[in-house]
């Protein structure tokens, strides 16, 4: 199917919403780019060529972003993003990027994470052409990528989803994390929220539990939209609270009891 330029309408100066149809290719791998893309409704599919036929990298949803490297390197596009479904996307130029990650920083704090991520992929790459270590060669995507199962654990400890029943262990580790898998950089929390935040109010890194002894304490990552309550009272971010059998948590809208026996 060929490029649509999509329906306009402004967003407020630099910024335009831009709707594609299902099938419709938002830019092209190798065009020139000077926009970035903030996904309000639907799901963007980035697809790369590689030897010669294009393979599906991921899969993006609502609050996502992508096209961002366009704006920080000038190169040209790296992947192709195409609409997997009718979608609504938030154009933002490069006279309001600056503006937006001053007054965004969970898009900020998300990007450095992406880029952290990228970083690690590319150290064995380094390390080979040092002469250091050796890298087994990768295969292409061919499906898209998906959120991998939380190991099972024996632990009592847990937070359990009353309207579900679903219950949620925590590690056998000091550290649990807690928000919802990120197609963007591939990283998955060790409780995964997506099942059920049907609203998407979790963040991707949302807060952690922490275990020390018999004492469990939960905390508010940086960054994190719409907030972690224990008992209905908000944490601050940073701040560390300790937590009982009993006690009512909230991460965004996902109502939770937390249970140690």
């Amino acid at each position: 199917m060929g490029a649509s330029t999509g329906g306009k309408s402004n967003g407020g100066e630099g910024e335009f919403v831009v709707t594609f149809g299902a099938g419709d290719y938002i830019f092209r791998e190798g065009e020139p780019g000077g926009e970035m893309y903030i996904i309000q409704a639907g799901e963007v599919e980035i697809v790369k060529v590689v030897q010669g036929e294009p393979h599906r990298l991921a899969i993006l949803e609502e609050g996502d972003f992508f096209g961002e490297m366009a704006i920080l390197e000038d190169l040209p596009r790296t992947a192709a993003a195409r609409a997997h479904t009718e979608c609504a996307l938030l154009q933002i130029d490069e006279s309001t990027f600056d503006q937006l990650i001053r007054h965004n920083p969970e898009i900020s704090v998300r990007m450095l994470r992406k880029l952290c991520h990228r970083l690690r992929a590319t150290n064995p790459v380094l390390l080979e052409a040092d002469g250091v270590g050796s890298i087994e060669p990768v295969e292409p995507a061919k499906k898209p990528i998906t959120a991998p199962e939380a190991p099972e654990t024996a632990s009592p400890v847990r937070l359990v989803h009353g309207e579900t029943g679903t219950e949620f262990h925590l590690a056998d580790g000091e550290e649990t994390t807690i928000g919802r898998f990120d197609p963007v950089t591939g990283l998955t929390p060790t409780i995964n929220l997506r099942p059920i935040d049907v609203q998407r109010s979790c963040s991707r890194r949302h807060a952690r539990i922490l275990t020390r002894g018999k004492q469990v304490f939960v905390r508010e990552e940086i960054a994190t939209a719409n907030g972690t309550f224990v008992n209905g009272v908000r944490l601050k971010t940073g701040d560390e609270i300790e937590i009982h059998d009993g006690d009512e948590v909230r991460f965004g809208k996902v109502e939770l009891v937390f249970r140690n026996s």
